[in-house]
């Protein structure tokens, strides 16, 4: 254990005066954007509808944006759908009533403001441990989301490919152009399986 890195102090929110230019919403904004919404939205959206719900994805969309404009100068900036959270709430490991998941959803908000008061003391704890035993317990953690997820995503013949693809590439950690692999995952899906299904209409009307 590395227990120099233990500290113990309540966070204090700091206001940051936004400044704005054309250079930061290039080079900063809007990346910023695009890695939250491929990266997060996207999949989080996904994995709402996979766990069979069916929610106004738009306005969920909107009130995170009007969150972040608010919280942004007080460092809460990108708030999304959290797609490996929302995972692990909707799963049936959360409740096996579908319509009580939200039970888990609340505990979490609720553990996430009480380590957010202690940020900086969660954060030297976790410093503290190895760095593979602390991987090893969120790879433990998603196990069941992993699994439920990918039964959902190749039970279907005729979308298999491109969402093996689609999984693959996202694993595969590659970043281009500053965009994450969740990003070039869902490309690399799309194209597959407009490949597959434009394969298909042309064999069958030559």
């Amino acid at each position: 254990l590395h227990t120099e890195a233990l500290t113990l102090e309540w966070a204090r929110p700091v206001f940051t005066a936004p400044v704005f230019s054309f250079g930061a919403f290039v080079s900063l904004a809007l990346p910023l954007f695009v890695v939250t919404m491929a990266s997060q939205n996207l999949p989080g959206v996904a994995a709402i509808r996979a766990a069979g719900y069916r929610m106004p994805i738009s306005r969920i969309i909107t009130t995170t944006g009007v969150a972040t404009l608010l919280l942004a100068p007080f460092g809460g900036y990108a708030l999304n759908l959290s797609a490996i959270t929302a995972a692990i709430c909707m799963g049936e490991e959360a409740h096996p009533d579908k319509d009580k998941r939200y039970s888990a959803a609340v505990v979490c908000g609720a553990l996430y403001v009480a380590i957010g008061l202690v940020g900086a003391a969660v954060t030297g704890v976790l410093l503290a441990f190895p760095r593979e035993l602390v991987a090893a317990i969120a790879g433990l953690a998603l196990l069941g989301s992993i699994g439920g997820g990918l039964h959902a995503a190749l039970k279907d013949d005729g979308h298999r490919e491109a969402a093996l693809i689609t999984f693959l590439v996202t694993l595969s950690g590659v970043v281009v152009a500053g965009i994450g692999s969740a990003f070039w995952g869902v490309v690399a899906g799309a194209l597959a399986l407009f490949v597959q299904q434009y394969g298909t209409a042309k064999s069958k009307h030559p």
